[in-house]
């Protein structure tokens, strides 16, 4: 999601959840995303996604493609973008479960997401996990057009 605030592009991101994650910013922000398998068509997994990770409707604005990237762990991401606009303190994350500490036995619940937040296109750059930082120079081209 993106918008426009006094002639600036900004792009709302998600801090993942989970203690791996907690102590870190830089490198450590995502698009809202997800997996999805065969029997979904990647389109309807975003919009599905963006559901579970924030607890929000997906904007009803037009989407373009932003293309595939390719993670550092390998995981292909599918993006979109669409124009929007929503609080983040509006946010009410789905969880997850793992076990923590690691080889403690206990299974403990995380939210997926931690916080989100709007950033400029140059912020954001330092912000998000490397692999997907291509999608906001394809975004940034796109707006450019």
């Amino acid at each position: 999601m993106y918008r426009s605030r006094a002639g600036v592009v900004e792009v709302l991101l998600a801090h993942m959840g989970g203690p791996f994650w907690a102590r870190r910013d830089a490198g450590a922000w995502s698009i809202p995303k997800g997996e999805y398998d065969d029997t979904e068509e990647p389109r309807a997994a975003a919009f599905r996604e963006f559901r579970e990770e924030l607890g929000l409707e997906p904007p009803s604005g037009e989407l373009f493609a932003l293309g595939d990237v390719r993670q550092s762990g390998g995981k292909v991401v599918t993006a979109w973008a669409a124009e929007g606009d929503v609080d983040p303190d509006a946010i009410d994350p789905g969880t997850f479960e793992m076990e923590w500490p690691r080889g403690s036995g206990r299974m403990r619940e995380f939210p997926e997401v931690d916080r989100v937040a709007w950033f400029g296109l140059d912020e954001a750059a330092e912000k998000i996990v490397g692999g997907q930082r291509a999608l906001l120079d394809r975004l940034s081209e796109h707006l450019q057009a």
